[in-house]
């Protein structure tokens, strides 16, 4: 990395606040055209940072791009449900569907990781 990119990292680094928590997440959309095409897409990615909701609650940006099937992606773009208690932790929900490409869409649900699953300070 040369000077310029490490200083303007060192620059915007030091201005921003203190990084919340993500999620990863992975998934399969449903399968769509049944009768014609059948097939699904896969995605793995890393939501936003915890956006505040209310006193004691959060939701998270979720943006992804599909992998390929015969030359189409499939694209989304939204936010998850607030947190959900899992033992000392949470996770989030989402169901939606993806924009329209070759001429379908597809529908999909998905739970994200565990927050934060080897830490040993509770959340």
């Amino acid at each position: 990395m040369g000077n310029y990119n490490r200083q303007s990292f060192d620059y915007h680094h030091k201005r921003k606040r203190k990084q919340s928590h993500v999620h990863e997440i992975q998934g399969s959309l449903e399968i769509a055209e049944p009768s014609v095409d059948p097939h699904n897409h896969r995605f793995a990615i890393v939501s936003g940072e915890a956006i505040p909701i209310g006193q004691k609650d959060h939701i998270h940006n979720v943006k992804f791009r599909t992998d390929f099937y015969e030359d189409h992606f499939h694209e989304f773009c939204g936010k998850t449900s607030g947190a959900i208690k899992v033992g000392d932790r949470h996770v989030h929900f989402l169901e939606s569907v993806t924009t329209v490409n070759d001429g379908h869409r597809h529908n999909f649900r998905l739970a994200t990781f565990i927050q934060d699953q080897i830490s040993e300070e509770e959340c």
